[in-house]
């Protein structure tokens, strides 16, 4: 709708964007980078951010960062998971039907990815989604599972991503001093400064083919303000105040315009 009025060739602040051309901080690089290590080493990662702060799109970009002929990836995303649960929904990705038992199915897995590297040779990484949500039973079973062979080898990367509650309701508690002492790596996601937060919504622009400057620096200083650094936030802030300027039939977004935008049209989703 806007995009034609703008001159833009995509839409700058969709989901759908491909994980390529994806705005990178330098703390998502290292975040990566060290993903990719632990996938590497198979190791137990463990990474949290706030809502909105980049936790899948940094999944996407792990996910496509892996050779496929090297890797074979896990993904599981389900609060209610429970163990039994988890070795199906493991199983089930390995094209193999679970055993009702789950210490069965825990040996069928083990045995399976024994097979993956002997004879494909390929690591295995699990990547679990949503974990703030995961009940202590399941989250121990983690540590059951990675201790394989007397300890003497891991039998693949586990990465665990979920809410900043992960690290700081659950697994800084004394109770879970056992989870912790496993952890290999963890890494948080910081919300987006001033200065990357435009450097971000340029990166969309340029997604967008856009080749005009649109939003003035102190609509950028408002973007900023208004989401809190927040990706999925500034998203939205941006994609309500360039509809707002077409309605107008403005073609740049001033401050004044982010500021009715955010109060008029965002009441209660933004934090200021």
């Amino acid at each position: 709708m806007y995009e034609s009025f703008f001159g833009m060739t995509n839409t700058p602040f969709g989901r759908d964007i491909p994980a390529e051309r994806l705005f990178e901080s330098d703390a998502f690089r290292e975040t990566l980078g060290r993903l990719c290590y632990v996938a590497d080493r198979q190791m137990f990662a463990v990474v949290t951010a706030d809502p909105g702060c980049g936790k899948s799109t940094l999944i996407r970009r792990f996910y496509s960062e892996l050779p496929k002929e090297e890797y074979i990836i896990l993904y599981l995303s389900d609060s209610k998971l429970t163990p039994r649960w988890f070795y199906k929904g493991m199983l089930d990705q390995l094209g193999l039907e679970a055993r009702f038992y789950r210490g069965d199915s825990k040996r069928q897995l083990q045995q399976q990815i024994e097979i993956i590297h002997g004879v494909q040779h390929k690591k295995v990484v699990c990547v679990l989604d949503e974990a703030h949500l995961l009940e202590k039973e399941t989250l121990e079973e983690f540590r059951f599972l990675l201790n394989y062979k007397f300890d003497s080898v891991s039998p693949m990367a586990v990465v665990l991503v979920g809410q900043t509650e992960l690290w700081d309701n659950k697994l800084k508690l004394q109770r879970y001093a056992a989870i912790r002492q496993r952890i290999d790596m963890y890494c948080t996601l910081p919300h987006l400064d001033r200065a990357e937060t435009e450097k971000y919504v340029k990166s969309h622009m340029d997604y967008a083919e856009c080749s005009q400057e649109i939003f003035t620096a102190k609509a950028m200083d408002e973007i900023h303000k208004a989401s809190a650094g927040i990706p999925r936030m500034i998203n939205r802030v941006c994609e309500k105040s360039l509809m707002y300027a077409f309605q107008q039939q403005k073609r740049l977004v001033d401050d004044y315009m982010v500021k009715y935008v955010v109060e008029h049209e965002m009441l209660g989703t933004v934090t200021g």
